[in-house]
């Protein structure tokens, strides 16, 4: 008789797609990772071994990254990289950055002229370490990619947990088993986020060309950690550095706080004194080390140069200097009198989504995050392939959206084609004279339109995965007979 129970039937059908008892007692308080790990049976002493064998290819992937680009960074391919409008733009190009250190050898500010808009503690950790460039940035893609493995893991043992306690309380539909995430399937995700990063061309081009947008990707990838992690002070720390570099990050802010209010279990609710409590004291924290971080760079510098140079050359978008964005050909065909409005209107897009996302995605922050790091790479105003890059790590970790996913074969061959295209059409209107900045642009264009459609597509999928795991796959009507579609 129990098994027929329904809650029973459920029960058996979740452990069987589990793998594990994890409604056993026997099973409570031991990591799910380590018994459910290809190569294991089970126990805690298996735990180091199955930790050195994971450790293992992620080494390889460390040593193959490394070896691309110490090759490259020896070859002719460099200089020819580092000039493509498509990985180096005005506000990260290593070439400004040179002329930047200049400057400030000859004791004049590097923000006097229109070449230099990185931030001060850009020049003044190069001023130290301009010598040692090529070693910096590799060891800056290799801690991006090893934070963001290491985020991805914790991530996926608490999304674990919370999907057991889900299958505990009767919350997923009974014929939705097979949608459930099992420890075999998380347990490579991990080092394919790590892979998809770092033997990315996008990447790989970044690092070779010396784009400061490596670095930027960094803090962001160690803000994630942090956040996964459940650490307020330090995600609040790396937030503020990462608004700091590029303005645009802010809107990250909503996403960490959802994440961190729901590892303390606080729910999101107006009436909550407790949610505005812990919103607060995050508030304060980013706030303080935003604050700390600008007087340091008005200390280095001793003066306010910097902030109009940096943040208002990211808001008013002055150089119209191609690249992989939106911003350039619209502003250069437009009339002057008209540009204020206009750049408000297209700024505003990176922000605008923030809310309405905030509200639907609020009990799946991470998500949101990978979302609001799409929107950025595609609306901020000197956008390169080393954004894109970012986002595009976390495609593994949404792996189990695959089934859901309509049009990702064809987007994905779009992406491939205007990124070959993006040369060729640069060639043809700067160096052959048989086309024109139209061509270049709407190449441009429809590159990121295709961002726009893969990234709702992974939105509507993930939604549509949600709700089968609540009502399930065969829906069904109330007197539990199959629903028939009538067309009128």
């Amino acid at each position: 008789m129990p098994d027929s129970h329904p809650s029973a039937t459920k029960a058996a059908a979740a452990q069987r797609v589990l793998g594990l008892g994890v409604f056993s007692p026997s099973f409570r308080g031991r990591d799910p990772f380590l018994r459910a790990r290809p190569g294991t049976t089970g126990g805690a002493g298996r735990g180091p071994s199955a930790a050195a064998k994971m450790a293992a290819p992620l080494v390889l992937v460390l040593l193959v990254a490394v070896t691309v680009r110490a090759v490259l960074y020896r070859s002719s391919l460099a200089a020819l990289i580092s000039d493509r409008v498509e990985v180096a733009s005005p506000l990260n190009a290593w070439k400004r950055v040179v002329e930047g250190l200049a400057l400030l050898d000859l004791g004049v500010s590097p923000y006097s002229g229109d070449v230099f808009h990185e931030t001060p503690l850009i020049i003044y950790l190069f001023h130290f370490l301009v010598d040692y460039a090529e070693l910096v940035f590799m060891i800056t893609d290799i801690l991006t990619a090893v934070a963001l493995y290491l985020a991805i893991q914790d991530y996926n043992k608490v999304l674990f947990k919370k999907q057991k306690l889900l299958i505990e309380l009767n919350k997923y539909a009974p014929d939705a088993t097979e949608l459930i995430q099992t420890p075999m399937e998380m347990y490579y995700i991990p080092l394919k986020v790590a892979l998809f990063y770092l033997l990315n061309p996008y990447t790989v081009m970044s690092c070779v060309a010396k784009s400061t947008c490596a670095i930027n990707n960094a803090v962001i990838a160690f803000f994630i950690l942090a956040t996964i992690k459940g650490s307020a002070f330090l995600s609040a720390i790396f937030l503020a550095v990462a608004t700091y570099q590029s303005l645009y990050p802010l809107t990250l802010f909503a996403p960490a706080l959802l994440y961190l209010l729901q590892r303390q279990f606080i729910p999101v609710k107006i009436k909550n004194k407790d949610f505005w409590l812990y919103t607060m004291q995050y508030t304060g924290l980013y706030l303080g080390s935003l604050i700390v971080i600008i007087c340091l760079s008005f200390f280095l510098l001793n003066s306010w140069d910097f902030i109009p140079s940096v943040y208002g050359f990211i808001l008013s978008v002055p150089d119209l200097t191609p690249n992989v964005g939106l911003f350039w050909y619209f502003f250069a065909e437009m009339f002057e009198h008209f540009s204020l409005f206009f750049v408000c209107v297209f700024q505003i897009n990176v922000f605008f989504y923030t809310i309405p996302l905030a509200v639907k995605l609020k009990e799946h922050p991470m998500f949101f995050m990978f979302v609001q790091l799409a929107i950025i790479s595609i609306f901020k105003s000197y956008p390169t392939v080393g954004d894109i890059a970012l986002y595009m790590a976390f495609l593994p970790l949404w792996s189990h959206l695959y089934q859901f996913l309509r049009n990702v074969f064809i987007l994905s061959c779009v992406l491939i084609v205007c990124s070959l295209l993006f040369p060729v059409l640069w060639h043809l209107w700067i160096y052959a004279g048989s086309a024109n900045s139209n061509f270049y642009y709407a190449i441009t264009l429809t590159f990121n339109v295709g961002q726009i459609l893969l990234i709702s597509d992974y939105f509507y999928a993930y939604l549509q995965r949600e709700y089968y795991l609540t009502h399930g796959i065969f829906l069904i009507r109330k007197d539990r007979t199959d629903p028939m579609l009538v067309l009128k």
